[in-house]
């Protein structure tokens, strides 16, 4: 029986630093995984920064944008208007010419006649 209860206290040993062992191993995968979030926390925090100017960015490039909108709507609406005043110009400046043809047809017309009777 002295070698059985020796076998027990051996295995009681081994038991022991196995158990020891085992939770030492779950102490440094802790800690590891304690690092690893850490460092994933830290590279969460510098992605919100980055993401934020980001957003800033953006919100600069909206405003101007709209800035552009606004100005390529008013310039627009000036050469609309300026290209609708050349063509009313344009439509009396052509029934003058109209007109000035007309009377000089109806001059060459009466020169004709003038020079057949003599």
């Amino acid at each position: 029986m002295g070698g059985y209860h020796k076998s027990l206290q051996i295995y009681d040993i081994i038991i022991a630093r196995g158990v020891k062992t085992l939770e030492e191993k779950m102490f440094e995968l802790m800690e590891k995984l304690y690092g690893e979030f850490k460092n994933l926390d830290a590279k969460v925090g510098s992605l919100d920064a980055k993401v934020s100017s980001i957003d800033a960015k953006v919100g600069s490039l909206q405003k101007d944008v709209l800035r552009i909108e606004n100005k390529l709507d008013t310039d627009s609406k000036a050469l609309f208007d300026g290209y609708s005043q050349n063509y009313e110009k344009l439509t009396v400046i052509e029934a003058k010419v109209d007109e000035i043809s007309s009377k000089v047809e109806k001059q060459d017309v009466e020169i004709r006649v003038i020079k057949g009777a003599k």
